[in-house]
């Protein structure tokens, strides 16, 4: 027997991404044609965007804990998100969740200290980059981290929030996101955190200089690890 998956949907873009690595990668864990059994919730987006861009990150959390509970209903055994920015509210609610979760920025920490990576560039959203998901998760392993500069997270989070969700990937916004993980490079890092769900769509490890941490897929396998343990 093996757990039931919840998914706390937000973006469609990631989200699919990530219950597709899922049933895709079951083969590798259950053999061919098994995957666990995944139900995925998702509010409009809208909802989500309103009160984020309003900075009330309590009722974005709200919606969180609403999504959690008709997932419970529907007979999940644990929760994940792929939606980097919006663990800015789940970390809040983690107790008063009615099912446990895993957490995307643990197992982006894990993965980067189990490849013996010390200093990361991370790319998300502008809450993201510069709220504490992923501090908090990455120096509790001893790595350090970075993010470009104010203009440059200004600029990553417009790309993502007019494109990227979208499924629109431009020539030139690749271009500039290979340029922000140069930079990092030249800058000492190690590895670069994809820590926006859709980016993996337009960097795959060979568009990059850096190593890529891929949020997205990283979660997805350990809810696969955790569903068939």
């Amino acid at each position: 027997m093996t757990k039931h998956i919840g998914i706390v949907g937000v973006s469609y873009e990631g989200a699919a991404l990530c219950y597709r690595t899922i049933c895709q990668e079951g083969k590798d864990w259950l053999g061919m044609y098994e995957h666990p059994q995944v139900t995925m919730h998702t509010f409009n987006l809208n909802d989500y965007k309103k009160p984020s861009d309003a900075d009330r990150w309590d009722l974005v959390s709200d919606l969180v804990l609403a999504s959690a509970r008709i997932l419970a209903g529907a007979g999940a055994d644990f929760l994940i998100s792929p939606d980097n920015t919006v663990h800015v509210s789940i970390d809040p609610i983690i107790d008063k969740s009615p099912l446990p979760w895993l957490h995307i920025a643990e197992e982006v920490a894990r993965e980067a200290e189990a490849k013996g990576f010390r200093n990361v560039g991370v790319l998300g959203t502008q809450p993201l980059m510069e709220g504490p998901v992923y501090p908090r998760k990455l120096e509790k392993r001893g790595i350090r981290w970075r993010t470009p500069d104010l203009a440059g997270r200004q600029k990553v989070h417009k790309y993502i929030v007019e494109e990227l969700i979208y499924g629109t990937v431009l020539p030139d916004t690749r271009i500039y996101f290979q340029g922000l993980i140069e930079q990092f490079a030249k800058e000492g890092c190690d590895a670069v955190v994809l820590g926006c769900t859709e980016i993996p769509l337009m960097i795959a490890p060979e568009d990059s200089v850096l190593p890529t941490l891929d949020s997205t897929r990283l979660l997805a396998r350990a809810a696969l690890r955790e569903a068939t343990a």
